[in-house]
């Protein structure tokens, strides 16, 4: 048995796991994820891939970050809608999302699922010789199992590790008939026997989904929330996962500081199913209750024969037991080192023009008088309204102050010239070299005739995969989430607001993450000039709303 203990940097310990180097096997050989392999053969026939018509202008001459007249994006009808609305039954999600508006994490994957920065692919569906894990959640109600939850699904599926979080919440919530309330005693240790009879029914249920996740649509990590609160019940479950090949990974939230506590039973408030149509201040009263009924009877992970991960006050402190060296698994402790409960937004908002009417890479061009205008009422917009939503919290007693925004653009002048303005009324503005749009290469100043004339056959293979395809010497939306990886860990780290000022392409692949969007999503995301995009974090799944910015033109799309 082997403990260490994390503040900083995390520590490891020799292997007994598989080498974490992907090196191709008989029984697992690896292969480039194919370009069209997550659509499913029930529709690849009827709707068509989008084209380069379905694209707005990064810069209005590229046809790789956009660059394309409206009218032509406008000829065919959303691809988005058409492939969300036919996707496939899900057998354990609660739902599919059916607008790039609604966040899909809790969206079941086809077997064939490629992710946005999946570096490549196996025939058995699993990556890094990992094989199938089950990470078990503990922790006491309030302690942000369910943000770690989702957060984690996130990420590993943006990797490309094929992953599901079950939710035994969703699965109480499925046994009890519309109408009927939960028996008053479902919480506690000792129920009565018909609603221990009902709790073991719906974990049967919970882990049936989770069997099936594994065997039939080649999951490779499933993330089964729950209290988990007792030393026995953690032990049949080691025992039945092993039985089926399965290793078993716990992670314990532990939190004493009242305030996250406090946090964490507003955003259950504000975002779990069981408290929807609820007063405010009897939901609360009623979630406290929930933990005072576990405390009595919690024990917490101390079994040293267990490989767990201990994760104080929301990555405060970790600390590993019996850890083991491997790709996935130290991504999953690096990851976590990174993730704190976020409470603040992200604002996604356009640079302004250019003084070039159809700016070249290249030539990286300052603002227009008319940019610069639009970055004063940009400025304006956004401190106006992160006011308002201040004084609104504070009518829902969340008496915290305001949060800090620091602002991020790129080293692009626009973009740059764009956040002065937030500069000069004292924010913190930085700039990060990833989040420049995708380099054009060959086909930097083209119009689209040209392009099409120039590079007919890049064209055709374009209106095929526009995610992963790459014009000459260009980049590709799928070589762009590689790069945006450490500014995604970023966000995750960062307790407050941030406003990222960017390029179309860049902006769409950030929403591609916090949105849990497809491959077939991104490259059609639209960012007005005249809004701004606000993500808006809980525990269960992120919110969007989008503000407007008075005294810009709706068609500024350029």
């Amino acid at each position: 048995m082997r403990s260490v203990m994390l503040s900083l940097s995390s520590d490891s310990s020799p292997s007994t796991s598989p080498s974490p180097s992907p090196s191709p096997s008989s029984d697992d050989r690896y292969r480039a994820p194919s370009p069209m392999a997550n659509v499913h053969s029930s529709f690849t026939s009827s709707v068509s891939p989008p084209g380069l018509s379905t694209f707005h202008a990064d810069l209005a001459t590229s046809p790789i970050t956009g660059g394309f007249e409206s009218q032509m994006h406008m000829s065919q009808p959303s691809f988005t809608s058409q492939l969300r609305t036919q996707s496939v039954g899900s057998k354990y999600s609660r739902r599919q999302s059916s607008s790039v508006d609604e966040d899909a994490v809790h969206d079941t994957l086809s077997p064939t699922h490629v992710s946005p920065a999946q570096l490549y692919s196996t025939e058995s569906g699993r990556l890094f010789h990992a094989g199938k894990i089950c990470i078990v959640l503990v922790g006491l109600p309030a302690r942000g199992k369910t943000h770690l939850a989702v957060s984690l699904t996130r990420y590993l599926r943006w990797l490309g590790v094929k992953t599901h979080a079950f939710h035994l919440g969703d699965y109480r919530r499925g046994h009890i008939a519309p109408g009927t309330e939960v028996p008053d005693d479902y919480f506690l240790v000792n129920a009565s026997p018909s609603t221990v009879i009902l709790r073991q029914r719906v974990m049967a249920a919970c882990k049936a989904d989770v069997y099936r996740f594994f065997e039939e649509d080649r999951g490779q990590v499933a993330i089964y929330d729950a209290v988990n609160p007792t030393s026995a019940g953690r032990r049949v479950l080691v025992k039945e996962f092993n039985q089926r090949g399965i290793q078993t990974l716990f992670i314990e939230s532990i939190c004493d500081r009242p305030e996250i506590i406090e946090a964490n039973v507003r955003s259950v408030k504000i975002s779990s199913p069981d408290y929807i149509g609820w007063d405010e201040k009897e939901a609360i009263r009623h979630y406290l209750r929930r933990i005072s009924d576990k405390i009595p009877h919690y024990e917490t992970l101390d079994e040293p024969e267990f490989s767990y991960i201990k994760l104080y006050n929301a990555g405060e402190r970790i600390l590993l037991n019996n850890s083991r060296v491997g790709y996935l698994p130290n991504r999953i402790v690096f990851y976590l080192m990174n993730l704190h409960i976020k409470a603040g937004c992200v604002y996604f908002a356009r640079a302004g023009k250019s003084t070039e009417p159809r700016p070249r890479y290249k030539s990286d061009p300052h603002l227009s008088d008319e940019g610069r205008a639009y970055a004063r009422i940009l400025t304006d917009t956004l401190l106006e309204h992160r006011r308002s939503e201040h004084s609104a919290r504070g009518a829902d007693g969340d008496n915290s102050p305001e949060r800090e925004l620091i602002v991020w653009t790129s080293t692009r002048r626009r973009t740059i010239e764009t956040a002065a303005e937030f500069e000069k009324r004292g924010f913190s503005c930085r700039q990060r070299p990833q989040l420049s749009q995708m380099h054009p290469g060959s086909c930097d100043g083209l119009s689209p005739q040209e392009l099409e004339k120039q590079f007919p056959g890049e064209v055709e293979l374009h209106k095929k995969d526009p995610y992963r395809h790459r014009f000459p010497r260009a980049e590709s939306y799928h070589d762009l989430a590689v790069r945006l990886e450490p500014v995604i860990l970023e966000m995750e780290r960062i307790p407050n607001d941030i406003l990222i000022v960017a390029h179309v392409s860049v902006l769409r692949v950030l929403y591609g993450y916090l949105m849990a969007c497809s491959t077939f999503d991104i490259p059609e995301l639209d960012f007005e000039r005249n809004e701004i995009v606000e993500i808006i974090p809980s525990a269960y799944n992120n919110k969007v709303k989008r503000i407007k910015i008075y005294g810009v033109e709706e068609s500024e799309t350029l």
